[in-house]
């Protein structure tokens, strides 16, 4: 009876301590979604035309609109990641942090793509923004790939086939974000559309089971 007393305490501990680390990312990728708003401004004021303004301002919008939507599907994925992960532990907490890094970094970038997607560099910038997703991915897999070894920090009721499911759906993102960034010299705007055509793969996959 004192045995399992401590178990149980020891499991409330542990699902505590993963709560805790769901709040904290909660709240970057909730402020990083809020940081790309700032990307936008009123275009009225530049001299032109509201109309006009707002005509010219489309990469802005598109790269928001694109960054938004990305943001909020790996927050629902990673929010599902760790209905599987029920323990954590120091290099857990380390490389979820280095996610965070990247998750955040795609702000910038956002602004890179936004502001030179017309002009010159804009291979240069689709570039940055699409390395960027490919280094979240990169993370995003090392990740569950440490969780899931020999069920290190996964849940008891994970089985072996839906650990397995899950690290071939998040091998699609390597891959395709690496396609993306190939293509980013040579056409930033259909690599911003590999980017999205991401996200809708992952959005389905991260709602098909609810």
């Amino acid at each position: 009876m004192v045995r399992q007393t401590i178990v149980l305490d020891r499991e409330s501990l542990e699902e505590k301590e993963t709560a805790r680390m769901e709040a904290f990312s909660d709240g970057v990728f909730a402020f990083a979604i809020t940081l790309l708003a700032l990307n936008l401004r009123d275009p009225a004021t530049s001299g032109v035309s509201l109309s006009e303004g707002l005509i010219d301002e489309w990469p802005s919008f598109f790269a928001f609109v694109t960054s938004f939507i990305t943001v909020l599907i790996m927050w629902m994925n990673h929010h599902n990641m760790f209905n599987y992960i029920r323990r954590i532990d120091r290099r857990l907490m380390l490389l979820n942090g280095v996610l965070l890094l990247f998750v955040v970094l795609t702000v910038f970038t956002t602004s890179l793509v936004a502001g030179h997607i017309q002009l010159g560099d804009a291979g240069v910038a689709a570039a940055w923004y699409a390395g960027t997703f490919f280094a979240v991915s990169l993370v995003w897999n090392g990740l569950w790939r440490y969780c899931a070894r020999g069920h290190r920090l996964l849940g008891r009721a994970v089985t072996d086939e839906a650990a397995t499911t899950i690290t071939r759906q998040y091998s699609v993102a390597p891959l395709s974000y690496g396609a993306a960034l190939v293509i980013a010299p040579f056409s930033p705007l259909v690599s911003v559309a590999v980017i999205l055509a991401v996200a809708a793969f992952f959005a389905i996959t991260a709602t098909i089971g609810d």
